[in-house]
């Protein structure tokens, strides 16, 4: 099997997660974390629509991280992002973060919103 390298230009991709923290772009995020390919920053969770409305028109999906085992989004989350053109797919962070960096990889318009394992 022949492997490739998978490069992603200037775009960030998530390099590491761990207990508490996300590396993204060789810089360390602690705590819940909003990441797009030209920006990493931190999310105040759920209540903080400003952050995940504002990619409206620049991505086509956000990913939602949820920790260690996958739960429920809020209803008005979701239904808030998809008013606006963003689709929201949860998942347990780990699977988030693997599955924005394929995504990323391909190019597509993607976000993820992470909540720390």
């Amino acid at each position: 099997m022949r492997l490739t390298e998978i490069t992603y230009g200037s775009a960030l991709a998530i390099e590491s997660y761990g207990p508490g923290f996300f590396r993204v772009g060789h810089h360390v995020l602690r705590g819940p974390s909003l990441i797009t390919p030209w920006d990493a920053g931190a999310w105040s969770g759920f209540d903080d629509l400003a952050g995940p409305l504002s990619l409206a028109g620049k991505i086509d999906v956000l990913l939602v991280g949820l920790g260690a085992e996958v739960s429920v989004i809020p209803k008005a989350f979701r239904l808030a992002l998809e008013a606006q053109g963003i689709g929201v797919e949860p998942m347990n962070t780990p699977a988030a973060c693997r599955t924005y960096n394929v995504l990323l990889g391909e190019g597509r318009r993607i976000a993820a919103a992470l909540f720390v394992v």
